[in-house]
């Protein structure tokens, strides 16, 4: 009787071989980043978590077997989905696992829901595979052939020679049962009243070594799971009374008045500028983290953007918010607190009615318009652009004849000749404009037009593709401002430029804060050209800009006007599961299950050092705690939004 369990041992066998495989290559592989006593735990917790990860994909085969058994007529059948189910989730696993090093190598941690994510956009990723990745892509698919076909064969030997055997009830399915009885055990992974996940094996404050005690098929079904219940930021940090809540981030802003119960953080700012009332440009640059521009200390190969910063107002400590671009996006034009969901480009209930820079600048007579070189529906920006504020969106539809195009959409150049054309036009109306262009030339595969940039011969490494696709899109910047300074447009427009966020994160940090400092400058602001040295933050440049502009209307942004001074300088950061305030040069990380790790900050050399508890004061904690929770608040309870939008209009 014990053979009708055989293509079960057999399927276990094989998921286990993978996943053991899998982790020893990639301990082997990031062995510089452990520490000593790492690989213990490591391995401890992969135990639970492998077993818990076999329960979860042999109690199907369980169930199917089962049904073989009570519908003896019928065994053929059950017996093809069974090897069918085997040999496709074997695949599968492998085609997970061989992706994790490239996935490793661009997010310094496993699979999670970014990898999920780019699954809604199949034509741009495949273009991006092909472009950027065909070894690696056809290594994997290999691979996952020839796993296919040997899974099916070594499943369907053991599945030929248990038929051979008279399959009764009365014992096979006691069997059958029991075993399921144990994979469900196995999958929940633990008997304490709450069932195994990352955060009870985790034990590191690097998130790739926590990654490591996964595996990668469990990382990413978790990221769907997930994703299908927004994360709480109370359940993953803690709770805090929603007064205190409030009467934290609003002692926070150094506002002096707020204009509304209902919309808890309206309040007005008194801006800085006045008179007639000037356009905006604001140029969104994809994945430049401030480790390239020269002016900040970096490798210096982004000489535009050095100019830039002896021309107008430069920021050299700015921190963004996240590592998505539409993190960016969320912080450039909405001022919004990042937070552990998805940035609310992308959800639900902030399509409609949620506040953007867009709905302010319309309110004023402002014609408002997004210039994108790619698809505008990716990362769902259309929907969301169009829903709130945004009037007019140009994307790669609207491009005739543009000389190159990636797996993106059009190269930079093409981009600015068109946001030209676009501003040129529209300054030929009456009324003032607002346009934001969203670059995408610096995006993986990094494909970019030949012949137009050269690095120096030191920089030619493995990073060459790369670091040439910054080179690009820096030297496509510098001629679309060239060329705009010769324009009508350009004395009366004010100009931001600014990163979304670096190309990529990696430190053993829980937040490795050096990879959230970006680059940016305001031109034509009307303040003399100077470097700033505060410690700023994305949120605060729309609620800056409003105050350039002379806009002086209620908004419910958090923001500091950087026209003024404040007693304090601040940073908030979300890194998948963990939430950052910095405050002048100590940091508190809030992280799962309620655990908070205390950091010392320099912003000079960029390093950060751990500290024990007794080196911070509860007030930090506090402040931390209540801005990300009030970004959870007033997404769900649609708190976020201008004075003149229902609360059900969305």
């Amino acid at each position: 009787m014990m053979f009708i369990l055989k293509p079960l041992v057999r399927l276990t066998t094989l998921l286990l071989a993978i996943f053991v495989t899998s982790r020893i290559a990639l301990l082997i592989w990031q062995y510089p980043r452990l520490n000593d006593g790492d690989i213990g735990f490591i391995i401890s917790g992969a135990i639970k978590i492998d077993l818990s990860s076999l329960g979860y994909l042999v109690s199907v085969g369980v169930l199917i077997l089962i049904l073989d058994v009570i519908f003896r007529n019928k065994t053929a059948l059950f017996q093809r989905i069974f090897l069918l189910y085997g040999s496709l989730v074997t695949t599968l696993v492998v085609i997970i696992e061989a992706s994790t090093p490239a996935f490793i190598t661009q997010y310094d941690v496993r699979p999670n829901r970014l990898y999920v994510e780019y699954l809604d956009y199949p034509q741009e990723v495949f273009s991006m595979l092909v472009q950027g990745h065909l070894l690696a892509m056809l290594s994997t698919l290999f691979i996952a052939i020839i796993t296919g076909v040997y899974s099916y064969r070594f499943l369907f030997n053991s599945l030929h020679k248990t038929q051979t055997y008279t399959l009764k009830k009365t014992t096979s399915l006691p069997l059958l049962i029991g075993a399921l009885f144990l994979c469900l055990l196995a999958a929940r992974g633990t008997l304490s009243h709450r069932p195994l996940n990352p955060a009870l094996v985790y034990f590191s404050q690097d998130s790739l070594v926590n990654s490591l005690i996964l595996n990668s098929t469990y990382s990413v079904a978790f990221a769907i799971k997930s994703m299908s219940n927004e994360k709480s930021a109370s359940h993953l940090y803690g709770s805090m009374p929603r007064p205190q809540i409030l009467d934290t981030v609003r002692q926070s802003s150094y506002r002096k008045r707020f204009v509304s119960d209902d919309i808890p953080t309206l309040s007005h700012n008194k801006p800085s500028m006045s008179g007639d009332k000037k356009n905006l440009v604001i140029i969104l640059q994809e994945s430049l983290g401030a480790r390239f521009v020269g002016e900040l200390g970096g490798l210096g190969i982004t000489p535009e953007f050095d100019r830039l910063y002896q021309q107008g107002w430069g920021f050299d400590h700015l921190y963004a918010t996240g590592i998505r671009s539409v993190r960016g996006i969320e912080a450039v034009t909405t001022g919004f607190i990042p937070s552990p969901s998805r940035s609310v480009v992308k959800l639900s209930k902030s399509q409609h009615g949620f506040y953007s820079l867009a709905d302010t600048l319309a309110q004023e007579g402002y014609e408002t318009q997004f210039i994108y070189g790619g698809e505008s529906h990716f990362d769902n920006m259309k929907s969301f652009f169009l829903g709130n504020g945004f009037n007019n969106i140009v994307d790669i539809n609207d491009f005739e004849h543009p000389e190159f195009i990636s797996s993106w959409g059009v190269s930079d150049e093409d981009l600015f000749i068109k946001a030209d054309h676009e501003l040129s036009t529209l300054n030929q109306t009456s009324a003032p404009f607002f346009s934001l262009i969203f670059t995408s030339s610096n995006h993986d595969p990094f494909d970019i037009p030949e012949g137009k940039v050269s690095l120096p011969n030191e920089l030619e490494s493995d990073n060459y593709k790369r670091d040439l696709a910054i080179k690009y899109a820096d030297y496509a910047l510098g001629k679309f401002i060239d060329k705009a300074q010769t324009q009508a447009y350009w004395e009366n427009t004010i100009f931001l430029v600014v990163a979304d966020h670096d190309v990529r994160v990696f430190g053993s940090e829980p937040v490795p804060v050096k990879s959230f400092h970006i680059p940016a400058v305001i031109l034509n602001s009307g303040i003399e050209a100077h470097r700033d040295k505060r410690l700023v933050s994305q949120i605060d440049l729309p609620v800056t800009l409003l105050s350039l502009l002379g806009i002086e209307k209620a908004t419910p942004m958090l923001g500091f006007d950087l026209t003024k001074t404040y007693p304090v300088e601040r940073a908030m950061m979300q890194y998948y599961d963990n939430f950052a305030y910095l405050e002048n040069d100590e940091m508190v990380i809030l992280m799962p299950n309620r655990k908070i790790s205390y950091w010392q900050y320099n912003k000079q050399s960029k390093t950060q050092e751990k500290r024990e508890l007794e080196h911070f004061d509860n007030a930090l904690i506090n402040k931390a705690l209540a801005h990300v929770l009030f970004s959870n608040l007033a997404y769900t309870e649609k708190l976020y939004r201008s004075a003149d939008k229902p609360k059900d209009e969305q």
